[in-house]
């Protein structure tokens, strides 16, 4: 059967795990959502509006209106077979062995396809050590505010592993524009974006990715 299919029944921890595999296959992206939490969440705390601004400006990451995303079809096979390969990353990762999860597009694409929040939002391509990720995803969504739309043809290019301990920003474009250096160190309420990936590091954990050969490859944390 071809078509949209949801996640299969819940597994032990996987649910954590899932989001957690989004947030690193669409790390670009949640780096870009960061600067655009970091111009709202600047309304409200003082910090980091001016920087927010202007680079969604020049990144012209907002607008009111969706961009078409392609589609993308998985079958009950492909879901089984993503989740199950997730699922034992997770529990050896959790254990503190090492483990190697690998990704396709079309298993990142699968993964997207049966969250509700990621489904006809986002949609990856991987080519060699490039990985391109197109999203539109409503605001309203996100921080509660409706009318915009993120648009993003996000581009990562890593040729070495990156460690989630300290992750490197100068590789990341978003409609072609770099990504801020210093956005990790933006806060929210009072705590730096870097420690939020810190923070999932040490939970999920997965230590690094790499993008090669076509693949996302997450590698387990054992030290």
């Amino acid at each position: 059967m071809n078509g949209w299919v949801d996640a299969p029944p819940p597994r032990r921890g996987l649910g954590c795990f899932g989001r957690g595999c989004l947030i690193l296959v669409v790390f670009a992206t949640v780096l870009a959502l960061a600067c655009i939490g970091g111009m709202y969440w600047g309304f409200q705390r003082h910090s980091a509006i001016i920087h927010g601004i202007y680079w969604l400006t020049k990144a012209q990451a907002l607008a009111q209106k969706p961009v078409p995303i392609p589609e993308f079809a998985a079958s009950d096979a492909q879901v089984q077979s993503v989740y199950e390969r997730c699922e034992d990353f997770e529990q050896k990762a959790h254990a503190g062995q090492p483990a190697e999860l690998e990704l396709t597009a079309d298993d990142t694409n699968t993964l997207i396809a049966t969250k509700p929040g990621t489904r006809g939002k986002m949609f990856v391509s991987i080519d060699g050590d490039r990985l391109r990720c197109q999203s539109s995803v409503p605001l309203g969504e996100i921080m509660g505010r409706s009318g915009y739309y993120f648009n993003g043809d996000i581009v990562v290019e890593l040729n070495s592993e990156e460690s989630l301990e300290n992750p490197q920003l100068n590789r990341i474009t978003v409609n072609g524009e770099p990504v801020p250096g210093d956005l990790l160190n933006w806060k929210y309420r009072s705590k730096r974006l870097r420690d939020y990936v810190i923070d999932y590091r040490n939970n999920s954990g997965v230590g690094t990715i790499e993008i090669r050969d076509g693949k996302l490859i997450l590698k387990s944390r054992t030290e």
